[in-house]
């Protein structure tokens, strides 16, 4: 796999653009959704007005994210003023790309590929309560008309078993589930073991359970921690997994219990066929990877993000490892990578030939890399326990900043050790091919070329690190699902959705094993928008689509 590991590239050959934001990480330059325009300037927008929660449709970025705020920016070139009604920005995105003409190929007769839609994030309420029950079905409805093949929707561990230990509420769900069946679509169900919100443009907050937050006022390294000693809260340190700290229960036992609570409380669902998959959150965001460009602690795009090994837990397990290998003075993280915001270049460990590459580089970049890993075969074996006979997946977050570079330290910071003589992704996948679990990837409807001028120095190509990641599981013989990474209602966004779906002239036939739509909103149920969404999911079927 080492073909698809880019070198550095000289910025006087190819002059790199600012890349879209694919996830919280890039949102401070936030694009458009996927006009591909120049955006002078860019303003998040609150919710939608119209359903109570179900308008904080938040942009999931770099594939996960799962808690920012659903916005679109308009094209200030077009003179049209940024932060308008977010309903008029999505009219108008499909309006202007309709009389726009690509070069398309036809894929009726391709395979096909179901296609889903993500629920909005705050669908179930802190009470337990499905909001708007009539008003989601009404929208549901509209869904299967046009042949979507089902939803998707957290299940957040936070609302479950907010209380208190092994105390679960599945009463909201349940509800949810019933008109889910009703209406005979199915269901994708993300296991959601982190906080959702807190972000900027956030209208929806899901912390961990409060249990769970008593015991890390008293024991504050139940979290990750940067260099500085600050927590962060959105997830557990996977230096619990095996301690019992959780009033007497390690990390692994608490999600396992939760999994097997929910695969009991909704048997029937699971025998009737109608939950098609379990996607296991494994990090923040529910992406399997380290919390390393936290907003709230002052990361700003494009910031190379820093290491999270700084709780007791796993600076017990790096001094560990550092003996085993007999050189105890490595017990310790990098002292020269730099602070959030960083450049590679100003860093003496992630510069070219820097630290990274060295003796000790090597060993701790392994070592942070494995402790990622080890995380995701852990809770999946117990997810394989818990969901026997269901598909199992889960999320890898699709950092493309710094790719062009050749350390890759955006992808270091975040765990995947990546740099230009080492393919990060194949390990990832081995693990997933253990567990027969599927990989789950954004960034498909980004391009390369269309980056903007605004971050020049960023490196970043979401294309080619979509091709590395896409042939990694492929080549492990595992499925790969994907999802949008920014709101998508205009024809050049789905054709390159469709493109990287169904690769062009692939000698295997690989293509994806479904596509997730980020995310229901009265934007997309407008007409002229939920036409366009119709032919995009007919020749995502396969089946023959004419203009609309």
């Amino acid at each position: 796999m080492a073909q698809f590991s880019a070198p550095q590239v000289s910025s006087t050959l190819r002059a790199p653009r600012r890349p879209i934001a694919c996830c919280k990480a890039t949102t401070m330059a936030r694009l458009s959704s996927c006009t591909q325009t120049a955006v002078a300037s860019l303003k998040l927008t609150p919710g939608f007005r119209g359903l109570p929660e179900l308008n904080s449709c938040h942009l999931r970025v770099l594939g996960s994210d799962r808690s920012w705020s659903f916005a679109v920016a308009r094209d200030s070139a077009e003179g049209t003023a940024v932060g308008d009604p977010v309903e008029n920005a999505g009219h108008n995105q499909a309006e202007d790309s309709s009389t726009e003409k690509f070069e398309e190929r036809d894929f009726t007769g391709t395979p096909y590929v179901p296609v889903y839609v993500m629920l909005p994030l705050g669908v179930i309420n802190m009470n337990f309560e499905l909001v708007e029950p009539e008003a989601l079905r009404n929208q549901l409805q509209v869904l299967k008309s046009v042949g979507v093949d089902g939803v998707m929707v957290d299940c957040w561990w936070g609302i479950v078993e907010a209380h208190n230990p092994q105390q679960y509420n599945w009463n909201g769900y349940k509800r949810l589930f019933q008109i889910v069946r009703d209406l005979n679509l199915k269901l994708q169900v993300v296991m959601s073991f982190h906080e959702c919100g807190g972000n900027v443009g956030d209208d929806v907050h899901i912390p961990l359970p409060h249990w769970v937050t008593e015991i890390g006022q008293k024991n504050p390294d139940i979290y990750f921690t940067n260099k500085e000693g600050k927590r962060n809260a959105e997830c557990l340190t996977w230096g619990i997994d095996k301690e019992r700290v959780l009033r007497g229960r390690t990390a692994v036992e608490v999600y396992f219990d939760y999994m097997r609570s929910f695969r009991v409380e909704f048997n029937e669902f699971f025998e009737e066929g109608i939950i098609s998959e379990i996607e296991v959150g494994l990090g923040p965001c529910g992406e399997l990877r380290y919390p390393s460009y936290p907003e709230q602690h002052g990361w700003k795009y494009p910031g190379i993000g820093e290491f999270q090994c700084y709780d007791r837990y796993l600076m017990k397990y790096l001094t560990q490892a550092a003996e085993a290998r007999g050189h105890s003075f490595w017990a310790r993280a990098p002292d020269n990578a730099g602070s959030y915001s960083s450049q590679p270049h100003e860093t003496g460990f992630f510069r070219d030939g820097g630290d990274y590459d060295s003796y000790y580089g090597r060993f701790f970049l392994n070592w942070y890399s494995r402790v990622l890993i080890d995380h995701g075969d852990r809770v999946l074996a117990l997810a394989n326990l818990a969901f026997e006979g269901t598909h199992i997946a889960t999320k890898v977050s699709g950092i493309h900043w710094w790719y062009k570079t050749a350390s890759h330290p955006a992808e270091l910071t975040a765990g995947f050790y990546n740099s230009c003589n080492r393919d990060g992704y194949v390990p990832i996948s081995e693990m997933l091919k253990k567990h027969e679990a599927a990989l789950n990837f954004t960034c498909v409807e980004m391009r390369t070329s269309d980056q903007h001028q605004g971050f020049p120095e960023a490196l970043a190509d979401p294309e080619g690190l979509v091709w590395q990641v896409l042939n990694a599981a492929w080549d492990a013989d595992i499925p790969v699902a994907s999802e949008n990474a920014l709101a998508c209602f205009d024809r050049e966004g789905y054709n390159k959705i469709l493109e990287n779906a169904k690769p062009r002239n692939d000698p295997d036939g690989r293509h994806l094993s479904a596509f997730t739509y980020l995310r229901l909103s009265p934007v997309l149920i407008e007409r002229h928008n939920l036409m366009e969404f119709e032919r995009f999911v007919k020749r995502m079927h396969g089946e023959a689509a004419h203009d609309v």
